[in-house]
C-alpha cells in the first residue's frame, strides 16, 4: 500500500468558508506567497519524518486570490528534496500545454538527476483559461460549443506534446512533425548544414513513469493507449469503481496488462479527527472555502442530486453531501478508515493521494492532519508508513 498527499499551495487563509469573502474578492502579495512556501516547506519535513511515500504539488499561476500559488513544481521539488532525506516529490499536474515540451522534458530529466531519481512525473491539461491563454496555450472553461472547441485544441497540443517528451527522453536523435508542432523547425542553418534532429540533453537516468490526471472518458482512454498512470479522483465507490476498472480494462487491450490495482491511484480528499465533531468541525470552512472556489470550473458536477435532477455545471454540494456520497474522507478516525478501506477492498486501491490541503488550514492543523493519519487511521487498515 502506497500513501502519498497532494498540497494545492495555498497562501494562510483564517477566514476561509462560506462566510468569508468571495473569491474573486480576494488579493494577497509576496508575503503571502513566501508564507505558503514555508509552510510547504516545513510539511514536506513532517512527511518525509512521518514516513509518507510522494508529496505532489499543484502547477497554476497568476492566482492573486491565494489558492494555488506554486508556478514551476520542478523547481520547487528540486529545492524540498535538498531539505528532506527520503521524500519523493512529484508534480500534480504540470500543465502540460502551458510549456514548451522540451523544456519540460529538460527540466524533467534535470530533477531526475540532482534528486537522483526522487522525482515524479505527473502531468494534466490545465482548468484556467486565465492562465492558459496568457502563457499561450487553451483550456476549456464551460459546457458550451465554445469550451468544447477548445477542449479538443488542448487535447491535440498535449497529446502532440507528450509524444515529444517521451520521444526526447528515449532517443539520442529525435524529430517530430504535427500539426502544432514541427521539431526542429525547418531550416535552421548550423555550421554550414540544416539541422535535421536534436538531442535532449541531460537525458532521464531511469524510466520515468508518466502519471496523469483522468477526468473525463477520452483522456482514460488515451491514458490506458499510451500507458500513462492514471491519477483519479474519488467519485463515490461505485463511480470510482467503473471508471478504474475501465481503466484496467482499456489499458489490457492495450497490452499494459495491471491488474486489478496497478496503474493508477486515487486522490482523495480528507479531513480527519478524533470525532466525528472534531473532524467536521475543523473541516467545514476548508472545505466550503474549497467548493465555491472550484465549483465555477465544474469540479463537482458527478456529484449526485438529492432530488434525482442533472447535477449544475456550478454545483456546490455541502460537507454532508461530500460524505455522504464518499466523495471526500471527513469524520473521526474510525470513519475515515472505514471509507478508506471500503476503496481499497470494493474498488481495488492500493495506492491514495489524500489531499488535506484545503484552504484555511494552519501549520499546526496541517501537522496535526499528517500525523493523525499516520498514527491512527492507517494503522486500522494494517498500514505503517515509512
Amino acid at each position: 500500500m502506497r500513501v502519498d498527499a497532494n498540497f494545492y499551495g495555498g497562501v494562510p487563509m483564517p477566514d476561509a468558508g462560506h462566510g468569508g469573502p468571495a473569491p474573486t474578492d480576494r488579493r494577497y502579495g509576496n508575503t503571502d506567497f513566501i508564507a505558503c512556501y514555508d509552510n510547504l516547506t516545513h510539511w514536506a519535513k513532517t512527511m518525509d519524518r512521518l514516513g509518507y511515500d510522494t508529496m505532489w504539488l499543484t502547477e497554476h499561476h497568476f492566482q492573486y486570490e491565494g489558492y494555488e500559488v506554486t508556478p514551476n513544481l520542478i523547481l520547487f521539488g528540486l529545492h524540498l528534496a535538498k531539505e528532506t532525506e527520503r521524500l519523493r516529490l512529484g508534480q500534480m499536474f504540470n500543465v502540460v500545454p502551458q510549456w514548451h515540451p522540451l523544456r519540460l522534458a529538460e527540466d524533467a530529466a534535470m530533477m531526475q538527476i540532482l534528486t537522483n531519481d526522487r522525482m515524479q512525473f505527473g502531468v494534466g491539461r490545465g482548468t484556467v483559461p486565465r492562465e492558459a491563454q496568457s502563457l499561450g496555450g487553451v483550456v476549456a472553461s464551460g459546457d458550451n460549443e465554445m469550451s468544447a472547441e477548445l477542449d479538443r485544441i488542448n487535447r491535440e497540443i498535449f497529446e502532440e506534446s507528450m509524444e515529444i517528451i517521451k520521444a526526447a527522453w528515449s532517443n539520442e536523435r529525435f524529430s517530430f512533425s504535427g500539426k502544432h508542432f514541427t521539431l526542429p523547425p525547418t531550416g535552421i542553418p548550423d555550421r554550414g548544414s540544416f539541422v535535421t534532429d536534436l538531442t535532449l540533453v541531460p537525458k532521464p537516468i531511469a524510466p520515468i513513469d508518466v502519471w496523469q490526471a483522468v477526468t473525463s472518458p477520452p483522456t482514460l482512454d488515451y491514458a490506458a493507449r499510451v500507458g500513462h498512470h492514471a491519477v483519479m479522483p474519488a467519485r463515490g465507490i461505485e463511480g470510482t469503481r467503473s471508471w478504474w476498472n475501465s481503466f484496467g480494462e482499456k489499458a489490457a487491450a492495450a497490452g499494459w496488462n495491471i491488474g486489478r490495482s496497478a496503474g493508477r491511484c486515487l486522490a482523495i480528499n480528507i479531513h480527519v479527527g478524533m470525532t466525528t465533531a472534531e473532524a467536521r468541525e475543523g473541516g467545514r470552512n476548508a472545505h466550503d472555502e474549497w467548493i465555491k472556489f472550484l465549483s465555477p470550473y465544474g469540479r463537482f458536477k458527478h456529484y449526485a442530486m438529492a432530488d434525482g435532477s442533472a447535477t449544475p455545471f456550478n454545483h456546490m454540494p455541502s460537507l454532508e453531501d461530500s460524505v455522504a456520497q464518499d466523495m471526500m474522507a471527513i469524520g473521526s478516525v474510525e470513519e475515515v478508515a472505514d471509507i478508506l478501506g471500503r476503496y481499497r477492498d470494493e474498488v481495488g486501491v492500493e495506492h491514495f493521494v489524500l489531499f488535506f490541503d484545503m484552504p484555511g488550514l494552519t501549520r499546526a492543523q496541517m501537522d496535526r492532519q499528517l500525523e493523525l493519519t499516520a498514527s491512527e487511521v492507517l494503522p486500522r487498515l494494517g498500514i505503517t508508513l515509512g
